[in-house]
């Protein structure tokens, strides 16, 4: 079997979102790329996730051509592949509608840096893009939302390691990481960040979020030359 690993990887990143409760029936997807092989591994499209099997994922190649599987690829394909052609870093991209998340997609806000949790993994807000036009919607939509994230990414100069999630308005959230493990438990970690953040502005609305000092802090002692945390 083609990428028989990777296969198996992306089909347990996949079973990870249902089982953490990030998915409901077919929702969601995830991916994971092989850089050396040019090769993507994709969840294929309306399958129950009960009979998912290794040999049932999609491989294609970065522009989406089909290289093995008997099935139809994930819808989201298109979105996937640019990411990965854009963000040259990334190992996995996940793909969700989890309740909180897709909650702050839809009132088109980023989920504001209000503490440490949130601190540990992402370095500063999760950005929301713009609402995509009406030619984008009506045309390759798919691959207009992954031109909408990296477009936003490059120009606010957001670093998609430092940040490995954004919010695509009106729709749902993306995530990515260094593997397809990786790119679900951020996926798992953003929602739980977006539930805290959906609290805490309830109670506190003008909350001005954690300090500089703070989000420092607890950031890179995970990430980075200097990271602490951890064996």
């Amino acid at each position: 079997m083609l990428l028989k690993e990777l296969r198996t990887q992306v089909l347990e990143a996949n079973l990870e979102l249902v089982k953490r409760g990030l998915v409901l029936y077919t929702f969601g997807n995830a991916s994971g790329v092989d850089r050396e092989q040019g090769l993507v591994v994709i969840k294929p499209s309306g399958v129950d996730y009960d009979d998912l099997r290794p040999e049932h994922m999609v491989v294609t190649d970065l522009n989406g051509k089909i290289v093995d599987g008997a099935l139809k690829p994930s819808s989201d394909l298109d979105t996937h592949t640019l990411l990965y052609r854009e963000f040259l870093n990334i190992g996995a991209v996940v793909h969700t509608h989890s309740e909180y998340a897709t909650s702050f997609a839809q009132a088109g806000l980023a989920i504001p840096a209000l503490g440490t949790t949130h601190a540990d993994y992402f370095y500063g807000p999760v950005p929301c893009t713009p609402e995509l036009t009406t030619e984008a919607i009506n045309g390759r939509y798919v691959h207009e939302t992954g031109l909408a994230i990296v477009k936003h990414f490059k120009q606010n100069e957001i670093d998609p390691l430092a940040v490995p999630a954004v919010l695509v308005a009106g729709h749902a959230p993306f995530c990515w990481g260094k593997d397809a493990h990786d790119a679900a438990h951020n996926a798992v970690v953003l929602e739980a960040c977006a539930r805290m953040a959906y609290k805490t502005l309830t109670l506190v609305p003008n909350h001005p979020g954690v300090s500089q000092a703070l989000l420092d802090r607890h950031y890179f002692r995970k990430h980075g030359a200097t990271a602490t945390y951890g064996q």
